[in-house]
């Protein structure tokens, strides 16, 4: 009689059921839901209260209000600040023994990472409609693109987020601590951040970062977004997509690589 051996789930299971353990695990932690949703929004009101002003600058875009500028570049970097949650995310399971116990199951190391990356998405999606709810009702964000160049801009900065993500998901595979993997992701991120045309038109930035920025993939990622949103000619969006597509590809390559080293070493 033939003996049956059971090779494990299918790796859409393995990733659907891995997904589900993840976001179940942030429900059960209402404060950290609480306030990755307040952080955006309140990042949302100081940045449209401090530059508001800068509408009446040479360098601003005549007849737009800041709001209609400045939620499409919210979108991008909330969607960044929220891929660091990834990396850590990833630290935490290290340290506290969760990614010992799905190494002795038959699942492979990849439905891990695809799944932490996958929850991130669904819960940066979650803090992005509540912005754009917010801006609405609060701000009176109003784009010319309307409710579809609104989606379309808040899809372009699911995919960049989604694709940076897995850079720090492969840093956090690699250094394995918590502390260094904030410091290494905010160092990253604030340069990134203000040093593009997420906050003011880049002609108005000192000449120095005014060369940075141009050169910023933020910059293009944000002027995509805002372009989508403001229904402005459409320019830098299959740039940013195909940016963000080889960015993952190298991020899940080496994150894979990391995560299968020893929890040891």
């Amino acid at each position: 009689m033939a003996t049956l051996t059971w090779h494990g789930s299918s790796y859409p299971t393995q990733v659907l059921v891995l997904t589900g353990r993840s976001l179940r695990a942030l429900l059960r932690t209402p404060a950290l839901v609480f306030f990755s949703i307040l952080q955006p929004l309140i990042m949302l009101t100081l940045f449209s209260q401090i530059f508001g002003t800068i509408t009446s600058t040479a360098n601003f875009p005549p007849g737009m209000s800041y709001i209609n500028f400045l939620l499409p570049a919210i979108l991008v970097n909330t969607a960044m600040q929220s891929s660091l949650a990834s990396g850590i995310g990833l630290v935490q399971d290290m340290s506290n023994g969760v990614l010992a116990r799905f190494r002795s199951l038959p699942i492979r190391p990849s439905t891990v990472l695809l799944a932490r990356n996958l929850s991130d998405a669904v819960r940066t999606a979650f803090q992005l409609v509540l912005m754009i709810a917010f801006g609405i009702l609060v701000f009176g964000f109003r784009p010319d693109g309307g409710m579809l160049g609104t989606l379309a801009a808040l899809g372009l900065a699911l995919v960049v987020g989604w694709a940076l993500s897995w850079v720090f998901i492969a840093i956090a595979a690699w250094v394995r601590k918590a502390e260094l993997m904030q410091t290494v992701g905010f160092l990253a991120m604030f340069p990134l951040m203000f040093a593009s045309s997420a906050f003011v038109p880049i002609n108005g930035l000192p000449g120095w970062l005014q060369a940075i920025a141009k050169v910023n993939p933020l910059t293009y990622a944000v002027d995509a977004a805002r372009s989508l949103a403001l229904a402005h000619p459409v320019t830098g969006v299959a740039g940013a997509l195909v940016t963000s597509g080889v960015i993952a590809a190298i991020g899940a390559f080496f994150a894979v690589r990391g995560f299968r080293r020893p929890l040891s070493v």
